[in-house]
């Protein structure tokens, strides 16, 4: 999915509980934890089945709950009837922030580190370089899988820039093909831990330059600039 058409999906998701009915038919189906049926909204929420049935299919559409077909009369085969339509709370997370931040991709790389330091012994902020690093060439190396490979050196750099605009940096370029990044997807992190964040974002990146393949001469290095990222990637 395009970066565009998910924060579009992320936002029309908050936008659907914005009608007081809505989130109650949402609270109800989080209270519930299982499959409701139309009968047991419209008789929970005190409104006719039609009008439990329209706001759940919104919430379906929206794509913050579930839908599922069964029969609940226990009944099968012949005259059993049509299976009843049943809904849950979505299990997807449905947040969305402008400008876009990761503050999740954070929590990830902190969190393995911090149980890798556990287990190994060795310095958080040593493991946090590696496990940051890791992770972005692993994205990386998934993204050239799906692609079934990036021959040359333009399907090379337009590969990096598209993730870095899924990822939110909002990549500009600019001079000699310097790209600078208009967004800082950890940007209250960076603000409150300046140099643990800002080395954790400058190993990611590179690693995910590292993950395409050849680097055609793009090098990820820190260069704090007001109204800017902390990392640029420069073109030798």
């Amino acid at each position: 999915m395009e970066p565009a058409e998910d924060l579009e999906r992320r936002i029309s998701g908050i936008a659907a509980l914005d009608q007081p009915l809505r989130r109650r038919a949402y609270r109800l189906l989080s209270e519930r934890g299982g499959w409701v049926t139309r009968d047991e909204a419209s008789d929970a929420l005190g409104v006719p089945r039609s009008v439990a049935a329209f706001h759940l299919d919104k919430l379906v559409e929206a794509g913050v709950v579930d839908v599922t077909f069964e029969r609940t009369t226990g009944r099968t085969g012949p005259g059993a009837g049509r299976p009843a339509k049943l809904y849950r709370r979505g299990t997807s997370e449905v947040s969305a922030s402008v400008p876009e931040r990761r503050y999740d991709l954070a929590g990830s790389l902190l969190a393995t580190a911090i149980a890798g330091a556990e287990r190994t012994g060795a310095p958080v902020a040593e493991c946090l370089s590696a496990s940051a690093r890791t992770a972005g060439r692993v994205i990386s190396e998934q993204a050239v899988e799906a692609t079934g490979g990036l021959a040359t050196r333009e399907a090379r750099l337009q590969a990096v820039f598209d993730l870095l605009v899924r990822h939110g940096y909002e990549p500009m370029v600019g001079q000699r093909g310097e790209i600078s990044l208009v967004n800082c997807p950890f940007h209250r992190l960076a603000e409150e831990h300046r140099s643990l964040v800002c080395g954790m974002n400058l190993d990611f990146l590179a690693g995910l330059l590292e993950g395409i393949g050849p680097a055609d001469g793009l090098d990820a290095r820190l260069a704090p600039e007001s109204g800017y990222c902390c990392v640029r990637i420069k073109a030798a």
